[in-house]
């Protein structure tokens, strides 16, 4: 029995199905826990989403009300947890990426748990590992897991939406060298099944708010700082700024990818300050910036060779003098 198989069989035998995924949602992790909810109930089953936190507002065109939140209804979803007798851990390696108020959660949870996702170095936490690195996404892993399953027939255009969307996001609109050619094999079986790619991009694209817009035009024009000898794009947010321009939830999300864009650019950061601490976000090109291993070593993160996150608890001036001296000490 094939791994796929084998999911399966746990699903159409489980009672108390829960999916989570990963803090600081995206496309990804939203996008392949509803793809799989949708994908279960056309099993005949039923599940639960919970996530640490709420999705980004760029998503709100899809519906969201199936996902429960650590952050807005904690009693629910330790409560889901405890009934919980199979759960699925979408887009994440290991347990700390729950966030402090769901890792125990898992941890301590005496059921079947298996774990689909594309990072690097997976922990074995879970009973069934689908780990797959060299894949786009965990979306198009769900694609698999439906079609290996034997179960294509199933896909319709309420399951491949979210999917296509996940890919979509994780792979920068499909310029990442993540894009193989069964990528795009699933993307036609997507298309192929009711999925209308045209609205989606729409919908994902053209909801700029003119706060968001500011924010951006501001980050670019007075906040940018390139380091000429390394190729590097550094844009550093404080608290008072992201206020200043009212920010929400996902407004930065596109700025590392504007400053990635430069001609001659190898790797661009995003520094924004934002709950007692500084969230960092990594984009890069090619192999001689793998900044999953600098988000790794010296700011508490991990990801992607060319996409990663991290944090720093030190002051915007500290972070900043820490990420030159060791751009130009490594690259």
């Amino acid at each position: 029995m094939n791994n796929y198989k084998q999911i399966e069989a746990e699903i159409l035998s489980a009672s108390n199905i829960l999916i989570t995924a990963h803090k600081s949602a995206d496309g990804d992790s939203i996008g392949s826990s509803l793809g799989l909810l949708y994908f279960i109930e056309k099993l005949g089953k039923q599940a639960k989403i919970c996530h640490p936190d709420k999705a980004p507002s760029f998503l709100d065109f899809l519906d969201l009300s199936a996902i429960s939140t650590m952050d807005e209804e904690p009693d629910e979803v330790t409560a889901f947890f405890d009934e919980a007798d199979l759960i699925f851990c979408l887009d994440y390696n290991s347990t700390d990426r729950l966030g402090k108020g769901m890792q125990p959660l898992l941890e301590s949870a005496n059921c079947a748990k298996i774990m689909i996702d594309h990072h690097l170095d997976p922990q074995d936490f879970a009973s069934l590992i689908v780990s797959e690195t060299s894949v786009s996404s965990t979306a198009e892993l769900i694609v698999e897991l439906i079609e290996q399953s034997g179960n294509g027939a199933l896909l319709d255009e309420k399951i491949g939406t979210p999917l296509y969307l996940g890919i979509l996001t994780d792979t920068g609109s499909f310029r990442f060298n993540s894009v193989k050619p069964r990528t795009h094999e699933i993307l036609a079986k997507l298309l192929t099944a009711g999925v209308k790619h045209n609205l989606i991009h729409e919908l994902l694209n053209d909801t700029n708010t003119a706060s968001r817009l500011r924010l951006q035009g501001f980050a670019m024009s007075e906040k940018m700082e390139i380091l000429e000898d390394c190729y590097v794009a550094i844009i550093s947010l404080t608290k008072e700024e992201l206020a200043k321009y009212n920010y929400k939830k996902g407004d930065t999300d596109s700025l590392a990818n504007l400053a990635l864009s430069i001609k001659g650019m190898k790797a661009a950061i995003v520094l924004s300050e934002r709950d007692g601490i500084i969230k960092i976000s990594f984009r890069s090109k090619g192999k001689d910036y793998p900044v999953n291993e600098l988000a790794a070593e010296h700011f508490d993160g991990g990801g992607h060779a060319n996409a990663a996150g991290g944090m720093s608890e030190a002051t915007m001036s500290e972070t900043l003098d820490k990420l030159r001296s060791l751009f130009v000490k490594i690259f």
